[in-house]
């Protein structure tokens, strides 16, 4: 069953202000890793792709990604060439807190995600929703005790949790979030920084699926590089360094990875980030009161800029960070590590400008769920048309 994505119809987007400031384009709508065509054959012509209309407009489909730090649920209806979101919820679990010294998921770890999985599934009962999809990433491929936590969401919830491989993970990020990419020559890369893991996936764009020319994993998430190099400090000189510890790993770990690509470098190279890090300095950067989606997925920012607020941010103590609008004491002790790796990132691709968007593993769970049916469909009306045709004859 293809995944198939919307055709890409942004305009090419012109080059960053000289004043520097963000710009938006015009139209939004363990270690792994694996090099070489992961589609296939060589990309066809698609400016004139269209995908033909969903024929299931009143089915509702649903998507549920249960990561190291976040259970998110996205509940949407096909649209044309895309989907429209009737309901949503995203709730902060903590599901990998302790792993990284454990190795196992706590118990109350697992009563928040939990928790959350039962809003989660009595939405879908209000929903009625047609056909679903519930991934599990990092922290439950990780834990030893991950299958059986598995096993308790289905018995008292109902939903059937799948424990995605990264490779997984990183493919349905690309496929949510690709048609942000700024438009240019060559390849790109996209990345997705979660709380047990971090993705880097270099394509080569092009709808309606990029083709994935190399890409790898690494167990450094926000959650999971924060609790291995332990408690931050009062002094700011220590957290300075813990910061550039933090961000040693990250470069460590994927150095295979930065040396494969490197003939893959361009002078205008583009980027694009999904993750609650890029959101989040995306709106420190804009200086948001409170956190505006609308506002912030789509955005093009100077890498430059993002760099300066990593650092920034870097300095300051929990407390401090969390008097940060759009910040908050949710991500005040995790944000630090996200922007030790988003800085790792920078250094590995040197792009001029990030792009940002606030989409990823769920929007690409539920195109691939809208395809398929839709591409079932339209094989049992091929064969009824020629049933029927053989019943004449």
């Amino acid at each position: 069953m293809a995944d198939i994505n919307p055709p890409d119809r942004r305009e090419k987007a012109n080059k960053t202000p000289p004043d520097g400031q963000a710009r938006r384009h015009k139209n939004r709508n363990g270690q792994t890793s694996s090099s070489g065509d992961q589609n296939g054959s060589a990309q066809r012509a698609t400016r004139n792709w269209r995908r033909p209309p969903h024929k299931s407009f009143k089915q509702a489909y649903a998507a549920i990604d249960l990561g190291t730090n976040n259970c998110r649920l996205l509940i949407a209806r096909p649209s044309d060439e895309n989907f429209v979101v009737i309901d949503a919820f995203s709730r902060v679990v903590r599901l990998g807190e302790g792993l990284a010294q454990n190795g196992w998921l706590s118990d109350k770890a697992m009563d928040r995600a939990l928790g959350a999985l039962k809003v989660c599934s009595d939405k879908l009962r209000k929903r009625n929703v047609h056909l679903a999809r519930s991934v599990a990433t990092e922290a439950c491929r990780r834990a030893s005790n991950g299958e059986e936590f598995i096993e308790r969401v289905r018995q008292e919830t109902g939903i059937a949790l799948d424990i995605i491989s990264a490779q997984e993970e990183a493919r349905l990020a690309v496929l949510g979030c690709h048609i942000l990419l700024e438009d240019g020559i060559g390849p790109a890369i996209i990345f997705d920084i979660g709380g047990g893991s971090t993705e880097l996936v270099l394509i080569e764009p092009g709808a309606p699926v990029p083709r994935i020319i190399d890409w790898q994993s690494v167990p450094w998430g926000v959650v999971s590089l924060s609790e291995t190099v332990g408690p931050e400090p009062e002094d700011e000189v220590a957290r300075l360094a813990r910061y550039t510890d933090m961000k040693q790993r990250v470069l460590d770990s994927f150095a295979d990875f930065a040396e494969r690509i490197g003939r893959h470098k361009a002078p205008d190279q583009r980027l694009l980030g999904t993750s609650g890090t890029v959101t989040t300095l995306a709106s420190v950067h804009l200086g948001l009161p409170q956190y505006d989606r609308n506002a912030v997925d789509g955005l093009i920012v100077p890498s430059d800029a993002m760099r300066n607020i990593s650092q920034h941010l870097s300095g300051l103590s929990a407390v401090e960070r969390s008097q940060l609008d759009c910040i908050g004491s949710d991500r005040a002790d995790l944000v630090v590590a996200g922007c030790a790796i988003l800085e790792a990132i920078l250094e590995i691709w040197p792009a001029e400008r990030l792009g940002v968007a606030d989409r990823g593993i769920r929007e690409g769970i539920l195109r691939s769920l809208m395809s398929a049916d839709a591409d079932g469909h339209e094989a049992q009306a091929a064969l009824r048309r020629l049933k029927q045709g053989s019943g004449k004859n």
